[in-house]
């Protein structure tokens, strides 16, 4: 493969010592530039060995991997930022969540970062599926990883507030008063609440879960099934792409969790946890939570209903937090997605089970 030659520029971003790569990567066209940002962060590897491999299954960033065979597992993913996610994601902090968790052994070492992306290590395994998800060994590793990844300190042992109602009330503030495409325009008047809508169910549920007394713990808040790793050979899961990693109320991860059994590409909401699952999952969280904080404490069955009910009211406050993202995504994204509809599919799964997941009694 013939790589034009181009001179590019180096320096320190300020993120912790973070190399910075002054190289834009059209996502379009974007083989010749991973191959030279790879020979940057990997100077012993020959250009003419490189391979290129484009991953799928993102909905707002492209990924990109290159690797030298026969060493498919030693990947530099670069993962190229989908248009006007800046308004979404604080790129700055997601890099420093990157170093924080390598550094607590949770996550991929970060190498660089370059004009419209980031350049990182692979983690090798395969992702969760809507059957792997709940298989009582696979579902354990995510239930204890969770729980680790929750005991990370991100805030120089501050005591942490909950960044949720600030982050979706930015999203509300972006959401559009109406799409240039007729279309959208139309679906979007007639299945999509106003933005004074929004507003009034984001209050209603922020008043609710703040009122609860609940940990604020440092939360991945996307664990989507393609966002957790399973190594076999290593009875071992791993979470990736910390781009809405922040502090949070600790039930939000697991009713997020939740929410996403059931797939993106065709979602099926019965595939939802039942409440027989969903108490192993969280008497599993807690045993590993108590256990990792050094506590020798056994698990009782009424803070495990008390989680589940709690836990439930956070699957709404998901299904709402991501209806509202994606009507965002649906006015600036370029990515091949149905976002709008996928808008719709969340806030209709919120309205079908608000009723019913607000009822549910909390135990004292």
């Amino acid at each position: 493969m013939h790589i034009i030659p181009v001179e590019i520029t180096v320096n320190m971003s300020g993120d912790s010592n973070l190399p910075h790569i002054d190289m834009f990567v059209d996502e379009k066209n974007a083989e010749d530039s991973v191959i030279t940002i790879a020979r940057m962060v990997r100077p012993e590897w020959n250009d003419k060995d490189i391979k290129v491999k484009v991953f799928s299954g993102g909905i707002s960033n492209k990924l990109v991997g290159c690797y030298v065979p026969p060493n498919k597992d030693e990947i530099l993913l670069m993962r190229i930022y989908g248009k006007k996610t800046e308004l979404l994601v604080d790129r700055k902090r997601e890099k420093e969540t990157f170093q924080i968790l390598h550094k607590a052994g949770c996550g991929p070492k970060l190498h660089a970062s370059f004009e419209n992306g980031i350049c990182y290590d692979f983690v090798p395994g395969v992702i969760l599926d809507e059957k792997t998800v709940r298989e009582e060994r696979i579902y354990k590793l995510v239930a204890h990883e969770m729980a680790r990844m929750h005991l990370v300190e991100a805030n120089g042992g501050k005591a942490p507030s909950s960044e949720l109602s600030n982050k979706l009330n930015h999203f509300i503030s972006l959401t559009p008063d109406r799409f240039e495409d007729p279309k959208k325009q139309e679906i979007f008047e007639r299945r999509i609440m106003p933005r004074s809508e929004l507003i009034t169910e984001a209050n209603m549920l922020m008043s609710l879960v703040s009122n609860l007394g609940l940990p604020v713990v440092f939360s991945h808040n996307d664990l989507l099934l393609g966002n957790i790793i399973l190594n076999t050979e290593k009875s071992k899961v791993s979470f990736i792409d910390y781009e809405y990693a922040m502090y949070n109320y600790l039930p939000y991860d697991i009713g997020n969790h939740f929410c996403e059994f059931p797939g993106i590409e065709e979602v099926n909401y019965d595939l939802y946890p039942e409440r027989e699952f969903q108490l192993k999952w969280i008497r599993e969280y807690l045993k590993a939570r108590y256990s990792l904080q050094g506590e020798n404490k056994a698990v009782t069955d009424k803070e495990v209903e008390r989680m589940y009910a709690i836990v439930n009211k956070f699957a709404l406050v998901s299904h709402f937090f991501w209806g509202v993202w994606s009507i965002v995504q649906a006015c600036h994204s370029t990515i091949d997605f149905d976002f709008l509809d996928y808008a719709i599919t969340r806030l209709d799964e919120y309205k079908r089970r608000k009723p019913a997941f607000l009822a549910l009694p909390i135990p004292e």
